[in-house]
């Protein structure tokens, strides 16, 4: 199959990305990745693949020599910075570097060069020291894909795994925070757009979603919090009246297990943890972040940038080739 590949950019370079990135090629042939490139810098990855004595032969290239390259040599598409970092010791100093590699990985998928972005982890708090102004990794890939857009695009944060998918409809905010940012229109948005990529991306004609309660056992009519009912029914209201499966609000604490995910495709959450929580229970090493409402597909490894095992060799790459992997089918025409 003439499969278009895939542009990995190269997270915080302190952290444990470069390290899985190297094994990820390693392991292509027993895991029958898809031909990917990084977009970083060939001398900051060889050296880190000689700290662990792993022979990765590095090409530089072109987007279009990437499946050529990507069978013999792991194919690096150049940063125009250099990269000076130590495992382990993250330096606001790498932060363009950081940037550089989002952006060009960005505008490359946009240009049709590649088939998605897989994007490594990053730390916010180290790309904040350097002037960064957005939320997040997502909120700047909205920012990246709105740009020239008629309309700004609102990104939807998915959990993804072949036994369970999660969406938190509020995300990176604190828990005291919730009540107030949750309304029926994000939680109508949101739903929206998650029926519709399910369709489009995944293949799955006639979507079921399922909405969690924000309280105890959905509020208990009241009881227990009044959200659930003003502001989580109104929104499955509207969403059934568009056509939409959907279920909910529902008692968060019985919708995890076996049977009870066999009636959906998707679960909203109503908060980060509440999402978060059961699919890295189910599924820690292999569960993706997909990231739905952009005009291109982008995924990444549902882990951070682990600093403190970065070096040591013992990081896990199941997440990053699931990544992968997921990328390539999501990516296909």
């Amino acid at each position: 199959m003439n499969q278009r590949p895939l542009l990995l950019t190269q997270g915080d370079p302190a952290g444990i990305g470069p390290e899985l990135s190297l094994r990820a090629w390693l392991e292509r042939h027993q895991q029958s990745l898809p031909p990917f490139a990084i977009l970083g810098d060939p001398d900051h990855l060889a050296r880190v693949a000689s700290g662990f004595g792993w022979t990765v032969p590095i090409a530089p290239v072109e987007p279009g020599r990437i499946r050529s390259v990507f069978p013999d040599a792991l194919p690096v598409i150049p940063l125009s910075v250099q990269v000076s970092a130590s495992p382990g010791r993250p330096d606001a100093a790498n932060a363009p570097s950081v940037i550089e590699s989002i952006e060009t990985a960005v505008r490359l998928v946009r240009a049709g060069a590649a088939a998605a972005v897989v994007t490594n982890p990053i730390a916010k708090h180290v790309l904040y020291e350097a002037g960064f102004r957005h939320p997040g990794h997502t909120e700047f890939l909205a920012a990246l894909a709105s740009e020239g857009a008629s309309e700004a695009y609102h990104p939807v944060m998915m959990l993804w795994s072949e036994q369970l998918a999660v969406v938190p409809v509020t995300v990176h905010i604190p828990l005291s925070d919730v009540p107030s940012a949750l309304t029926t229109d994000l939680i109508v948005r949101t739903g929206r757009i998650v029926a519709r990529e399910l369709q489009d991306r995944f293949g799955i004609a006639h979507p079921r979603l399922a909405l969690a309660g924000l309280n105890p056992h959905a509020g208990e009519n009241g009881a227990m919090g009044a959200e659930d009912g003003a502001v989580i029914v109104p929104a499955v209201d509207i969403l059934r009246a568009e056509g939409i499966d959907v279920a909910g609000p529902l008692p968060a604490d019985t919708m995890f297990h076996a049977r009870a995910r066999g009636r959906y495709d998707a679960a909203l959450a109503m908060y980060h943890d509440q999402a978060l929580i059961p699919i890295k229970t189910i599924a820690f090493d292999e569960a993706v972040n997909v990231t739905l409402g952009l005009p291109f597909v982008r995924t990444s490894p549902d882990h951070g940038t682990a600093f403190d095992i970065a070096g040591k060799g013992i990081a896990r790459p199941d997440s990053l080739m699931a990544a992968l992997k997921l990328a390539a089918r999501l990516g296909q025409p």
